[in-house]
């Protein structure tokens, strides 16, 4: 890994820290944190009190890339926010706080946001 790299590395973790300062989940309102690689995109609804995940989803499991394989990864991202919202609701979740990990508000990132507000999911 060059240095460059591992700079980039270093400055987003210490975005994160300094923003989960500030962001906590509670079991009113959980946390949606996300978590991006280059190929997939993770998404996880956190109870920080507890220390428990209550719903996760990913664009790497089979179901989700038999029905939406053939998109783009940002409109994947727009799909795996529908279906946390979704997930959410079925478990009597309706308002939570977004981390978006240290990442910047943009594309991906933005697109499952987007997908999961316009499926109801508040915040």
């Amino acid at each position: 890994m060059t240095a460059i790299a591992k700079k980039r590395i270093q400055s987003r973790i210490a975005r994160h820290e300094r923003v989960r300062r500030s962001v906590k989940g509670t079991p009113e309102r959980p946390r949606l944190t996300v978590r991006r690689t280059l190929v997939n995109m993770i998404a996880q609804i956190i109870n920080d009190k507890d220390n428990k995940s209550l719903v996760q989803v990913s664009t790497a499991s089979k179901e989700f890339q038999q029905k939406f394989g053939e998109l783009t990864k940002t409109e994947q991202s727009r799909k795996l926010g529908s279906l946390i919202a979704d997930a959410a609701k079925s478990k009597g979740i309706d308002a939570v706080v977004f981390d978006r990990g240290g990442y910047i508000y943009h594309g991906r990132v933005q697109a499952l946001a987007e997908g999961a507000r316009e499926s109801g999911l508040q915040f």
